[in-house]
């Protein structure tokens, strides 16, 4: 696959199955982009609304060549794209600017939070489609920089070195204070929450440590329990913390959902999704004329279109204004919010670029059998909380 240019994510037309079992391998016949300490640090910046600390970032990009970035999921049901197409830009970026991504496919962390009702044969069904459609969308993981790596396996390998961490960082710190990490599960203090997922923003600050993560690049929902690591390095006396990069969090397509949900298909676009649901789906999308705060929309543009293409192209009748393209989200507002661009125009331009990234993986899980086959028993299972 060859390189594409650092903004924008590789195109994934061609792309050869490859075993869940078989690891990437790195390709010499990709020509390295040689970027300056500047141009990596403002790569890894534009991944994230929100970054603790600045000067710890530019000082790791100074001193450590290949920082390793780490990244988890629970396999929780079908993939909608702020998962698939943010993941695979983020990525993307991230080995553009000279990291190891170390993506924690966290099994054992979804049997906890009680998804796929706990069953772990599902969850690992689950996990293993989700690593298809990011190949198949686009994350180059040629290179050799990306691994995808099993919390239960990995965990079992080095029981030895994980659990003791684990149990040091419970030691330290009250229930209330580990309950105020609860939104990295997806769920608020005030539930009854079980004995296992009051262990697991434990493990998962954990994680943090067993994989020697220098930065921790995740959605804004994981934020408090990668502070929780930042704090525990204090109690620790570690000097080097890890950096949080926490990226936006994308609506859904209703309004006032502040994100995705698996569970409500009116919210999300799906990776597989046929064009014609993704159509349907914008043109149902809660779009109010003028308004930018608020528009999911156009937060699909910003986030998702104008990193993948580097430009957002509406095609319109000449008594309409005629074709034009947007190179900057600023520029795209302010048509917006002036009503010179009509929601309309928005929807139908957005659904022919988000359908246009999502071909290559609607043709992967036609024409592969592995991925069709995973496809079709993830739809069969029922999304719990």
């Amino acid at each position: 696959m060859a390189t594409e240019s650092p903004e924008q994510a590789p195109a994934a037309d061609g792309i050869q199955s490859l075993s869940i079992s078989e690891p990437a391998q790195s390709s010499s016949s990709n020509p390295t982009i040689q970027m300056s300490l500047e141009e990596k640090y403002q790569m890894l910046r534009s991944l994230a609304d929100e970054c603790i600390q600045e000067d710890e970032l530019r000082n790791l990009l100074a001193h450590k060549p290949e920082p390793i970035a780490y990244d988890g999921f629970e396999p929780s049901g079908r993939m909608h794209i702020a998962q698939g197409v943010m993941k695979t830009i983020n990525v993307n970026k991230m080995t553009s600017a000279g990291c190891r991504v170390k993506i924690w496919i966290a099994d054992w962390f979804a049997m906890l939070n009680n998804k796929m009702g706990g069953d772990l044969k599902k969850i690992e069904t689950v996990g293993r489609y989700m690593i298809e459609i990011w190949r198949a969308s686009g994350m180059n993981l040629e290179n050799g920089k990306v691994e995808f790596l099993w919390s239960s396996k990995e965990i079992n390998a080095r029981s030895d070195e994980y659990w003791p961490r684990v149990m040091d960082i419970a030691q330290k710190y009250t229930v209330q204070r580990i309950t105020r990490c609860c939104p990295a599960m997806g769920r608020n203090v005030e539930e009854d929450l079980t004995a296992a997922q009051i262990l697991y923003p434990c493990m998962q600050c954990g994680d943090i440590f067993f994989l020697q993560a220098d930065i921790c690049q995740m959605g804004m929902d994981q934020r408090k329990v990668n502070v929780l690591a930042r704090e525990y390095c204090d109690e620790i006396k570690k000097k080097d913390k890890p950096i949080i990069l926490s990226h936006h969090m994308l609506p859904g397509l209703q309004q006032g959902q502040e994100k995705m949900s698996k569970s409500d298909l009116s919210s999300s676009v799906f990776m597989e999704d046929e064009a014609a649901e993704v159509n349907l789906k914008i043109k149902k999308a809660y779009c109010p004329p003028n308004v930018v705060e608020g528009n999911p929309c156009m937060e699909y543009v910003k986030y998702l279109i104008l990193p993948w293409f580097n430009e957002f192209i509406v095609e319109r009748s000449e008594k309409n204004g005629g074709n034009q393209s947007f190179k900057s989200f600023e520029e795209l507002a302010a048509d917006y919010e002036s009503g010179e661009l009509h929601p309309a125009d928005l929807k139908s331009a957005l659904s022919k670029a988000l359908n246009k990234i999502l071909e290559p993986v609607r043709a992967h899980f036609k024409n592969d059998e592995t991925a069709k086959q995973l496809l079709q028993s993830v739809k069969k299972y029922r999304v719990t909380r």
